[in-house]
């Protein structure tokens, strides 16, 4: 099946291949002008006597959902400017009493809008995006890679005003030029895009025309003339804060650290200089990060770590520059998601758990205090762009407490966290050249934490490339890593899970345990075709990481020792014809080798996405994976034959304009030979009762029926024995959301989110052949006389002989995991750029050894259970100096 698909991609690409694109529409020209002493009044009226020195500017064009096709309304702004700031007037004609003004906190994009780009580089790469809200909400992007990527933690200080009348509404803005960045030639020409969202229609209508079959957004845009005179300003902005905080918990007897409350404050300082017109330093001393939600609960049986998103401001503000995955493709992938910076790394859980007597109590820091950090980013006038990021986190130690009094163990040494990234402009952008480097040093005098690596360094190069005006695009990348420190360290580094040395089949990697430095090396290779002038699309690539490849100090990777290859094709309908707003149907095929170059899984998959005319969309995939081979299944054992399987899933929603609004779906995921069944169903519905108010209910409950769970690795005598389960799981979550916001600046938001995971093994099983031609003949299920169970150890004894002699046991893995975490947060930016949180979080959590599932009574022991709670008071305050 998958040399068939293989087949049709080269078809594909034959027959597109000297296909010719047209080019964009020339760019639009703004002539804009200079005020002096009469800058308008930020009222949204637009009757100041300054907007009379310019010109309107209009004949808008739908971007979405008819490309080209006339808005349902016309627009037209105006543009001045002055040493300080720029000034954007826009009449939005519309009928005022179908014109939508919904509230939202910040970035929250509610109803009609109107939104400017200014590519004040003009690399044709780069945007600085500035939303306003008829309801007055403001919203703020950074755009980078030509628009494929919207940074919406970028949150600069500027104003916006709204009015409405009988023709519709209008609105100002007030830009500070300290919010750009710009060069200090004495002309100036700046990219620009208008855009306005028409929320009852879901319409988007822009100033600059741009086909949505070419690629890139920010290369497209239109331009500003008559900007004169402008110097950059070296802006030094700081927020100090401070916080207060109080804490409620269970009490434990005897536990000093668990004495039912706490209390205590702090301060520190968020900051930013513009070191040059081009450069800029952000920096934090002793942030926190207390109205931040908590991760999503989940039980993770798997041998590989969780991948978490960011959601700390410092860390995603311009997280754009020192982003470089390993291997992205179209296709996703578990290779997909490897990068050589993943941000929380940094103030990470402390490494090392005190090894705990009777009667001694721990209490271990939550997680690594950063000490500080900075970020220096910035895009020169010659192209070329730079970001360096510098953080130390501090010696973290637990206080012990036992008959021997009371001491202090360092659980995480002081360490610092460096990454440096640039990338040149070649080509007026259509050729970048990139470089990436990124380094750990930790200052390890404690003998127990000799485990952690002392130092780890990587770093990589990139190549992006556009062909054949701009139809096609090259992509390349090439990585190196390197790790010091003790054999122990090297050691865990050898057996971890992604890349399991030890396995005892594994002939084309050295396992040496003495070794004190260990290497290795990466890199992927793409080539897309962008659908320019077409509606045919397809990307292809290749990627590898050798063995000794290791970058989870400071970066993501779950699994080294693999080779990659995938291919996608799309065809796409992207304006509107019969039923349908836009319709598209892709497939996808992945191949993967070990670099012993065995062969591991072949996959491919089909699917469709679309939306009707009535803005209802849905979408439908199905993957079938062939029989496999697995290096990791038996964690460190041989590798494993496993059967394949077959999934299936499905998505519909309805309008997204509409007050109420559904969406559900469904996946299946069903293996060979009754190997795994999971099946998972959810829906999500959002109601806004009025224009101030958002509630929204998201339930899931997966159920997953897997025959060969692993267990646990034991042995016997000189033995391995590899033990697996017949496993039972059900879990449900929710997640529930409410948002109100008072004013734009005013908003109470409540996050709450009840999980549930029981999992219930029996059948178990030890594997004897893992590469056995048949699925029956690779296990040996334990027959009644080999297996006893006791209950007071809660564990199993196994019996191989049945000879009365307990050959090795292990513990019962049947779990019960209850969850529940909630936050209460109240946002007031009193002045532009100063904000006031009052915070209620709370947690519950238990964990029960029975396996059964009684969602009732679980939700109702959950929330028996003494919750941890959390006040938090965080003022802080922004100044310009």
């Amino acid at each position: 099946m998958y040399r068939l698909l293989l087949c049709v991609i080269l078809i594909g690409v034959a027959s597109q291949a000297l296909a010719r694109s047209e080019n964009a529409p020339p760019p639009r020209i703004y002539k804009t002008a200079r005020v002096d002493g009469d800058r308008p009044v930020l009222d949204g009226r637009l009757d100041d006597a300054a907007w009379r020195r310019v010109d309107w500017s209009g004949d808008f064009v739908q971007h979405t959902p008819d490309n080209g096709a006339p808005p349902a309304a016309q627009s037209k702004f105006k543009l001045l400017y002055d040493d300080e700031a720029l000034y954007f007037g826009f009449r939005l004609h519309d009928d005022p009493t179908l014109a939508r003004s919904m509230l939202a906190r910040r970035d929250g994009f509610p109803g009609d809008w109107v939104e400017v780009n200014i590519d004040s580089y003009h690399d044709k790469r780069t945007a600085f995006s500035f939303t306003l809200s008829l309801s007055g909400a403001r919203g703020d992007e950074f755009v980078s890679n030509d628009g494929n990527q919207w940074d919406g933690s970028w949150d600069p200080v500027w104003e916006g005003a709204t009015h409405t009348d009988e023709e519709g509404w209008s609105a100002e803005m007030r830009i500070p030029l300290s919010q750009l960045r710009f060069d200090d030639a004495e002309e100036q020409v700046w990219g620009l895009q208008v855009q306005r969202r028409i929320y009852r229609q879901e319409e988007r209508s822009t100033w600059q025309p741009i086909p949505r079959d070419i690629p890139g957004w920010v290369s497209n845009f239109g331009e500003i003339h008559g900007l004169r005179g402008l110097r950059p300003s070296r802006r030094v902005e700081i927020m100090p804060y401070t916080v207060a905080r109080a804490e409620s918990f269970e009490k434990i007897a005897g536990d000093p650290y668990r004495d039912g409350s706490s209390a205590d404050a702090d301060f520190g300082m968020d900051g930013k200089i513009g070191l040059s017109s081009d450069l800029t330093l952000d920096f934090t001393i002793n942030p926190d990060f207390g109205q931040i939600e908590a991760d999503p609960s989940q039980v993770n049986l798997t041998a590989f770590e969780t991948y978490f998103s960011e959601r700390r401001p410092f860390f995603i503000e311009g997280a754009d520059i020192l982003r470089l995955p390993l291997a992205p493709a179209i296709t996703g992938g578990h290779f997909t998601r490897d990068q050589l910076f993943y941000s929380r790394r940094i103030g990470k859980q402390p490494a090392y758990a005190p090894d705990l007597a009777d009667n001694e109590y721990a209490q271990v820091p939550e997680n690594t205090s950063i000490l500080g950090a900075a970020k220096l980013t910035g895009k020169t006038a010659g192209g070329l762009s730079i970001g360096i990021l510098e953080s130390v986190t501090a010696l973290e130690k637990a206080d012990v407490t036992g008959p021997g009094g009371e001491t202090k163990t360092a659980v995480e040494p002081t360490t610092n966290y460096f990454v440096g990234r640039a990338m040149q402009d070649f080509r007026g952008g259509n050729t970048v050249v990139g470089a990436m480097m990124t380094a750990v040093n930790r200052d390890i005098a404690d003998p127990h934490l000799e485990f952690l690596r002392r130092s780890a360094y990587a770093g990589g190069l990139d190549l992006q490339h556009y062909l054949h005006d701009r139809d096609y695009r090259v992509e390349a990348r090439i990585f190196g890593s390197h790790l010091r420190g003790t054999a122990e360290a090297i050691d865990m580094v050898q057996t971890s899970s992604a890349r399991y040395f030890q396995r005892p089949d594994n002939d084309h990697t050295d396992y040496d345990p003495t070794r004190t430095t260990l290497g290795g090396s990466a890199g992927s290779l793409l080539l897309t075709r962008t659908g320019n002038d077409s509606d045919l699309m397809f990307q292809t690539g290749a990627a590898f990481r050798s063995p000794g490849f290791e970058i989870n100090d400071i970066g993501y990777m779950r699994r080294a020792d693999e080779i990659n290859q995938s291919t996608w094709v799309g065809y796409t309908k992207r304006n509107p014809f019969s039923i349908f707003n836009r319709w598209q149907l892709n497939g996808n095929q992945w191949l993967n080798w070990d670099w012993g170059g065995n062969f591991l899984s072949a996959a491919v998959n089909m699917n469709s996405s679309w939306e009707f005319k009535n803005r209802w969309g849905g979408y439908w995939g199905v993957s079938r994976t062939f029989d496999q081979t697995s290096n990791t299944e038996l964690r460190g054992g041989p590798s494993m034959k496993l059967p394949g399987d077959t999934e299936a899933s499905f998505n519909l929603w309805t309008d997204n304009s509409k007050d109420v609004r559904l969406s559900l779906g469904a996946w299946v995921y069903k293996g060979d030979e009754s190997y795994v069944d999971v099946w998972n169903a959810w829906f999500s519905l959002l109601v806004r009762p009025s224009n101030a108010l958002r509630v929204r209910i998201n339930p899931s409950f997966t159920r997953r029926i897997c025959d060969m769970q692993y267990v646990d690795t034991t042995s016997r005598g000189d033995e391995d024995r590899y033990l697996f389960g017949h496993l039972d799981q059900r879990t449900f979550s929710l997640t529930f959301r409410v948002d109100y916001c008072v004013t734009p600046e005013l908003s109470i938001q409540y996050y709450g989110s009840p999980f549930v995971s029981s999992g219930r093994y029996g059948d178990f099983k030890r594997v004897t052949d893992p590469r056995a031609a048949a699925y029956a003949d690779r296990f040996h299920a334990f027959g009644g006389s080999e297996l006893a169970y006791d209950p007071g150890d809660a564990a199993y004894a196994v019996d191989e002989n049945a000879d009365g002699t307990t050959d090795y046991a292990f513990d019962d893995p049947d779990f019960n995991f209850r969850d529940f975490n909630s936050n209460l947060v109240v946002r007031w930016e009193y002045r532009p750029g100063s904000t006031l949180f009052l915070v209620w979080s709370q947690s519950r959590s238990a964990f029960l050894s029975d396996g059964d599932f009684d969602l009732r009574g679980d939700l109702d022991g959950l929330f028996g259970v003494q919750p941890h709670d959390v006040f938090l008071v965080k003022f802080n305050r922004w100044f310009s100096l």
